[in-house]
């Protein structure tokens, strides 16, 4: 029986073992000296075990008496995650190099938050959703304050720490509620009590409760306040990571846990996702107008995505979790390449994050204004790049899912929202000719801002048809809500 257990856990066991052998060659040797090629290694473990899960995962297992679940919406989730992280690590290695940043505790850190972002989204206990949720978070923590030298940096760990601290004070009050009323900790249980239309009072109050801790996670507005601040304390290459593969645990896990524990009250938790969905589409698209710092901007996007991301979910249906799974993927390829070019934001030899520093940059580098371009409008959702197809496939969910209301909502905050992304691209063509960037991009950064505006500009083309990931998401999607 443990043996079958543990099987289920082999890409976390893994991770953890290279975390803990990792953390051991460097105390012996010149800890910092070996951060470079770990980094790299890191990467390198994450993709093989992308890999790994992609070959051997077939069908649905569960272990610990239910606690651990690898099915198919876990496998997409976790891919993403590795893949997403692996990219993060490889574009920053440059930056966290020249910014002195680059420790051997860094790419620990990264796969210990890892391993619980992939334990968060095979959950099927609300005690292992909380042991994953916190090991992700605690790592995170840690390196949203690696610059230690710098207020902005210890300021954007401790607030994150702090209203971390509140978001599972409120998640953990939940969850009691629901093991109070439900009498049990297993999501099965639980959707047995939380039937629709005779669900307890005391277990609607503790998934209200439960929801709003997820909603930090998921920087949905209004819990969102952390958001801005630590994006732009962190270092950038952390940033870039907040920005990516913790959002896809968060919302992979939100779907999990109204599905998995509560899909049978469908129309209980509807209207409380909507709610969350469209505050935060309208609070990213207005409040990102007034942002002159790229990466407060970029968090204040991240928000308003996650509120069309939510839009999916908020459907109730097999397809809008579809919907979902093929937004936050393009939304990821998107931001690792925004961000590989935030990365190379240089002037006078230091790392520069004021839009204004983008004037008339097209016309000294043609080229990487143009990748910026493609990803700015494949943001805004302008066909026919990519982002539209995931905004369409969200709003057309919404629509059948008897929410018209809502996809209205999400076009008139698209529409809004555009212009933040289009001022970018104003200034890299039209704005007054200064003195702007003059920072040399490195290879790995390049290499990944050029391939991402590829995968955006083209996966829409028939042939590609968006690399597979429509079929995937549908697969995924079938596996959790049945």
């Amino acid at each position: 029986m443990i043996g079958a257990d543990l099987s289920i856990l082999i890409p976390e066991i893994v991770l953890a073992v290279f975390a803990m052998a990792a953390m051991l060659a460097a105390v012996y040797t010149s800890k910092d000296g070996v951060a470079p090629a770990l980094t790299w290694g890191t990467a390198l473990i994450f993709v093989v075990m992308a890999f790994y899960i992609a070959v051997t995962g077939d069908g649905a297992r569960v272990g610990f008496n239910g606690g651990f679940v690898d099915d198919g919406f876990a496998r997409f989730a976790k891919i993403t995650i590795l893949l997403s992280a692996a990219a993060i690590l490889v574009v920053g290695i440059e930056y966290m190099q020249k910014s002195d940043l680059l420790r051997f505790e860094y790419p620990i850190l990264v796969t210990l938050s890892v391993i619980g972002m992939m334990v968060m989204v095979s959950s099927g206990d609300l005690i292992v959703l909380y042991v994953g949720l916190e090991l992700q978070s605690l790592a995170l923590y840690v390196i949203a304050s690696l610059r230690r030298d710098s207020v902005r940096s210890t300021e954007a760990g401790l607030k994150y720490f702090i209203l971390g601290a509140l978001s599972s004070g409120l998640l953990l009050y939940g969850a009691s509620l629901i093991y109070g009323f439900a009498g049990t900790t297993q999501f099965p249980g639980i959707i047995e009590t939380a039937t629709a239309g005779d669900m307890p009072v005391g277990l609607l109050i503790g998934l209200v409760f439960l929801i709003s801790g997820l909603a930090f996670k998921v920087s949905a507005a209004p819990f969102h306040m952390w958001t801005p601040d630590v994006y732009e304390g962190a270092p950038t290459p952390v940033t870039a990571l907040l920005a990516t593969a913790p959002k896809v645990a968060a919302v992979a896990l939100f779907a999990r846990v109204v599905h998995d524990a509560f899909g049978g009250a469908v129309a209980d938790w509807q209207q409380v996702v909507a709610l969350l969905a469209v505050l935060s589409m309208f609070l990213g698209s207005i409040a990102a107008i007034g942002q002159t710092d790229i990466k407060r901007l970029m968090a204040y996007s991240s928000i308003g995505h996650m509120g069309f991301a939510l839009m999916g979910l908020a459907s109730g249906t097999e397809q809008g979790v579809q919907a979902m799974l093929i937004y936050i993927a393009i939304y990821v390829t998107m931001n690792i390449g925004t961000f590989a070019f935030i990365l190379s934001m240089e002037k006078d030899g230091r790392h520069v994050t004021d839009i204004h520093a983008l004037s008339s940059f097209a016309s000294r580098e043609g080229g990487k204004a143009l990748a910026l371009l493609v990803l700015m409008f494949s943001l805004a959702g302008v066909p026919p790049l990519v982002g539209f197809f995931g905004k369409y496939a969200v709003l057309f969910a919404a629509v059948e899912g008897g929410m018209t209301w809502l996809a209205v909502a999400g076009v008139i905050a698209s529409v809004i929202g555009a212009y933040y992304y289009l001022r970018l691209v104003y200034l890299m063509y039209f704005g007054e000719d200064r003195e702007g960037l003059d920072g040399r991009m490195g290879l790995v950064p390049y290499a990944g801002l050029m391939a991402m505006a590829a995968i955006i500009a083209l996966a829409w083309l028939p042939g590609v048809n968006l690399l597979g990931l429509e079929g995937m998401a549908a697969v995924a999607a079938e596996t959790l809500v049945r």
